[in-house]
């Protein structure tokens, strides 16, 4: 995963993090934090999440995760009493807050299948880990109605298909005509809801370097 934000550039890939040209040094507890922080984005992660993520099984003192904080904060240039990339929730945890301004999407991951959402006349690739929908313009679905959160929802692609997850939306995200509370599985043809859109995802297996054609979207 690559997300480019103001002067910095987060890689989990390659582990590294780049800012104005030059690489930051972060320890590796530091690191996992922030990777773990931008891909639960933008819900706020709880401390005790954390620290099960970061030392499993382990009791260490709450003093740990705040160095670690006060580390990442330095090292982007976050301002602790106004802070624009890690919030603090008070009594609950952290949540990564800053805007991407860059690409937040690797390539695509999965070699056996292609996934798309068909909306209308509409046919979008989703052809990155993940891919946000929502009514930032950004998005790689975008949907400008009032209804739909900024950053309403997100598909994540891996090697055996896709999973959306509602990012805490006011209005909800609908799979199958219910409404979601966590991370859902998606199957071929399965009816997405999200504010006014209703789009099919649509699931191919791949043929060589060729995905499979689409038809019409069956009705719901």
């Amino acid at each position: 995963m690559r997300l480019a934000v103001s002067d910095w550039v987060f890689d989990s890939d390659i582990r590294e993090v780049v800012r104005k040209g030059r690489a930051i040094s972060l320890s590796p507890k530091a690191f996992s934090l922030l990777e773990l922080l931008i891909r639960r984005r933008p819900k706020a992660v709880s401390k005790a999440e954390i620290h099960e993520h970061l030392w499993p099984g382990t009791f260490v003192s709450p003093a740990n995760l705040a160095n670690l904080v006060v580390e990442l904060r330095a090292a982007l240039g976050d301002d602790a009493r106004k802070p624009r990339i890690l919030r603090t929730v008070p009594r609950f945890g952290y949540a990564f807050s800053a805007e991407a301004v860059g690409s937040t999407n690797a390539p695509a991951v999965s070699s056996t299948f292609a996934c798309r959402l068909v909306w209308g006349p509409r046919e979008i690739a989703l052809d990155s880990t993940e891919n946000v929908i929502g009514r930032d313009s950004g998005a790689v679905v975008w949907i400008d109605d009032a209804s739909v959160s900024r950053r309403h929802a997100r598909i994540a692609v891996d090697e055996d298909g896709a999973t959306i997850e509602d990012l805490g939306s006011k209005n909800g995200t609908y799979v199958r005509g219910k409404r979601i509370e966590k991370p859902a599985r998606l199957s071929d043809r399965d009816v997405i809801k999200i504010g006014p859109a209703r789009m099919v995802f649509r699931l191919f297996r791949k043929t060589g370097s060729t995905a499979s054609t689409t038809g019409k979207p069956e009705p719901a």
